[in-house]
């Protein structure tokens, strides 16, 4: 990627020239923070593609007339794209397509991308870009806030697309030594991307709070624009607060402390199921759960046991004499920590779900709290 030295890129007032995507969301709201932090004059380019949360062309607006206010010179532009991206196939376009809840990973998020959205919007960029160096004379920045946690989920976030599209754009053009491609965050992930908007709200004497509270990234806000605080990019953004030790200003369907316990939860469950983690001994909340039901997958659904098979071992974790005669559990041999266990994983969706052991008195399903729904009679 190529990076053009600063003291060229300034326009003939001595401005540096940089454009953005400022979608309203706050990957993009603490870009523009540090852009407006290193002494740019930025143009900000913001995109109508008939998403279903709509609202963040409005926070853009508004936080763009916000530092304006305060003597930032921005330029602001809103592109209706709604008409040419209506056929794309995508959980953010389509009303028959829901907004996954849960924790922000591949699978979970993989029905919100929405097909060459990014590489459309990188060309309408490099096009404004390359008129901006020819009014003005200068060079031109066009700098993106895609990061590290994106590159699994959105394949358009990746480093060498990137590359690629821009080596691809400077063979169609003229004049494109001018302009050049940043991602400062691409290394990063959303706590970074805080912590450095602190750091550029400090420096440019700016209400951090009041800025953030002006954006919103949830995929499925209600008609009010509040966010759930339950689809994935919710629950990213809210464990990244969480991290630097400050609540989410943001107002949310549930209180923060609520909204926070969930996405503290849907981490441990994804640690848990998908990394093949273990929660902690007694802190479950089928440990000592008795009530007459069924318990199943949380992940799936499947039914995986009948409460009349749980007892009371003492382990710290739910456990089970047998499984439900339909869940065909899979077992693993497990030799990870120097022992040698029987893994076992749903045959839904190959979560892992806990370990099995057998005993003198019998076997033993020794289960993961988080890894179960249960449902009574």
């Amino acid at each position: 990627m190529e990076i053009i030295a600063a003291n060229s890129q300034m326009d003939g007032c001595g401005l540096m020239r940089a454009i953005m995507s400022l979608s309203g969301g706050m990957d993009s709201t603490c870009l523009l923070l540090r852009l407006l932090k290193e002494g740019y004059r930025v143009t900000c380019v913001s995109y109508e593609y008939g998403q279903k949360h709509r609202i963040e062309i409005d926070k853009a607006v508004s936080n763009v007339e916000y530092l304006s206010s305060k003597g930032h010179e921005i330029d602001h532009k809103v592109i209706d794209l709604t008409s040419a991206m209506a056929a794309f196939r995508s959980a953010l376009t389509d009303s028959e397509i829901n907004v996954p809840e849960g924790f922000y990973e591949k699978e979970q998020m993989k029905s919100t991308f929405v097909p060459n959205r990014n590489a459309i919007f990188s060309s309408i960029l490099y096009g404004t870009a390359l008129s901006i160096a020819t009014e003005e004379n200068t060079d031109v920045k066009i700098s993106l806030g895609v990061h590290s946690g994106d590159h699994a989920i959105y394949p358009d976030c990746r480093p060498d697309f990137y590359e690629a599209l821009e080596r691809a754009f400077k063979l169609g053009n003229w004049n494109s030594e001018k302009i050049s491609f940043e991602l400062p965050y691409i290394d990063g992930d959303k706590v970074t991307i805080l912590r450095d908007a602190m750091l550029s709200c400090k420096k440019l004497n700016l209400d951090f709070d009041l800025i953030l509270k002006n954006t919103i990234t949830s995929y499925n806000p209600n008609p009010q624009g509040i966010s759930s605080g339950k689809s994935g990019s919710d629950v990213e953004r809210i464990l990244a607060f969480h991290e630097i030790g400050r609540k989410d200003p943001i107002t949310y369907a549930l209180p923060w402390e609520d909204v926070l316990k969930n996405a503290l939860e849907e981490k441990l469950r994804h640690h848990v199921m998908k990394e093949n983690g273990t929660e902690m001994a007694f802190s479950g909340r089928y440990d000592k759960h008795f009530k007459i039901g069924i318990y199943k997958c949380a992940e799936c659904g499947m039914t995986l046991f009948e409460s009349d098979s749980k007892f009371d071992s003492g382990c710290g974790w739910p456990a089970f004499r047998s499984e439900e005669q339909n869940a065909n559990i899979i077992k693993l041999e497990d030799r990870s920590y120097g022992m040698i266990r029987t893994e076992v994983r749903c045959s839904g969706c190959d979560s892992h779900l806990g370990h099995l052991f057998k005993e003198y008195s019998g076997p033993r399903y020794c289960i993961n709290s988080i890894c179960l729904e249960f449902e009574g009679e």
